[in-house]
């Protein structure tokens, strides 16, 4: 059976995460596997390089299906996006990979971002999109605590209680937090990367890094969490909806012309 490769674009809003729920619960696994069934009759199961929560975006998420006969693939993401509409799920390209390629076991790096918009008014075109904040971070200080977390650590303290990952033990390979003009306010991006993250990781390095810019918490409070190797030292998770899977890395990049 010759197996796709499909990146794909989603706004999570609508869903209660990527993976397939309980009947009558939406999610963007079900959304692309329905629409598959309507070009090749029976079910499909499609396999995700990660599994968001709800709430949360990509617009770099990578899924592989095996299929029961050859496509074009452009004809194939063409396909899926008519029977997708109107959820706002897109597959941005799709690609013939070898039957040993797979979105989430081949992946070497994955890429989040995370938006904040600090801002006294309510936002309004990104409602639902970001994080607001009604102060001005401390960016600077906000960077050096980040620093504590660079690195191969034991991320228990950053680590949902109901992970299922066998280890807390990962590597951080970069956090860079940039901010940009926003109207109203201020714009801050937290990029992160690392081969595997844990369950919530993102969300609770991020709420914690908020502490620190807002004054609350020393830089220094987030190695103090981070040794704790305790879920009960870190800040709050912050909300779902400014988070967004926005890349994927492989050995070799299935989606690229040169192959």
């Amino acid at each position: 059976m010759p197996r796709y490769a499909l990146e794909i674009d989603y706004d999570g809003g609508p869903f209660q995460g990527w993976q397939r729920q309980a009947e009558g619960q939406p999610s963007v696994q079900a959304t692309v596997e329905a629409a598959l069934s309507r070009l090749e009759p029976g079910p499909h199961t499609i396999a995700a390089a990660g599994r968001t929560d709800a709430g949360v975006h990509a617009t770099g998420q990578v899924a592989t299906v095996d299929l029961g006969r050859e496509w074009d693939p452009f004809r194939l993401s063409e396909a899926l996006n008519w029977h997708m509409k109107p959820a706002p799920v897109a597959v941005l390209t799709a690609a013939r990979v070898d039957d040993d390629f797979h979105a989430r076991f081949s992946a070497r790096e994955r890429r989040y971002l995370f938006r904040m918009v600090a801002r006294r008014a309510p936002v309004t075109h990104d409602r639902g999109r970001v994080w607001q904040v009604l102060s001005p971070p401390d960016v600077a200080a906000m960077r050096a605590g980040a620093a504590y977390l660079v690195g191969h650590h034991d991320f228990t303290t950053f680590r949902s209680s109901i992970c299922q990952a066998k280890s807390p033990l990962k590597t951080l390979d970069c956090i860079e937090i940039s901010e940009r003009p926003y109207a109203g306010g201020i714009e801050v991006r937290f990029a992160l990367r690392a081969r595997s993250f844990l369950h919530n990781q993102v969300r609770s390095i991020v709420g914690t890094l908020e502490r620190v810019g807002a004054g609350s918490w020393a830089p220094e409070d987030v190695k103090t969490a981070l040794e704790a190797r305790n879920r009960a030292a870190c800040g709050p998770v912050c909300p779902p909806q400014g988070l967004y899977l926005t890349g994927v890395g492989y050995p070799i990049d299935p989606f690229s012309r040169d192959g």
